[in-house]
């Protein structure tokens, strides 16, 4: 079995402020209040705390949800949607390996400010969790306009190489953005 890359301590420490400044970023963006946002039930994970299921090939990570439920509660009506960010190192180390003027704080600020958006449009109703392949799609093109609309405006060093990584993307599917 061939062992994956995972990210080494001190780069457990920038995906951490990554995730701290996604968090901000995005409350902000959507005006969410402090209680909003801890309401948000989620959490960021990097390979080392992944179930084999949990680890993807291509991208650079995914959202999972499951269903959680207090311990203490046995009633389905206590039943909430916990999203899983599953960060996968492998693919952010390749993809910095390839790319050398991409830099793990920005590209991972990138990524998971990225995710974090889809979980917020899907518990405020704005796009469903389970849809067909076109559905998401259309998804990707949104949350990665939104991405870059609340990233450009941020001084971080290094994020231009990050949007021009993007760049590519977001110009393919230029035809099938919504118009507005």
């Amino acid at each position: 079995m061939m062992t994956m890359q995972c990210f080494q301590s001190d780069q457990i420490v920038l995906i951490n402020d990554a995730v701290a400044m996604a968090e901000e970023l995005v409350s902000n963006h959507y005006k969410l209040s402090a209680t909003q946002w801890l309401r948000r039930k989620y959490d960021v994970r990097t390979a080392a705390d992944l179930s084999p299921g949990e680890i993807i090939t291509g991208p650079f990570a995914q959202v999972i949800r499951y269903e959680g439920r207090k311990t203490t509660v046995a009633l389905n009506s206590e039943a909430f949607d916990f999203y899983k960010i599953c960060l996968q190192d492998h693919a952010i180390l390749e993809a910095l390996e390839r790319s050398p003027a991409l830099r793990l704080f920005p590209f991972s600020l990138y990524i998971i400010t990225h995710e974090l958006i889809h979980i917020v449009r899907f518990t405020k109703f704005l796009q469903s969790f389970v849809a067909t392949d076109s559905e998401r799609l259309l998804e990707e093109i949104r949350v990665h306009d939104k991405t870059h609309e609340i990233l450009e405006p941020v001084r971080v060093p290094d994020m231009t190489a990050v949007f021009d990584f993007y760049a590519r993307w977001r110009d393919e599917f230029d035809s099938l953005r919504d118009p507005a």
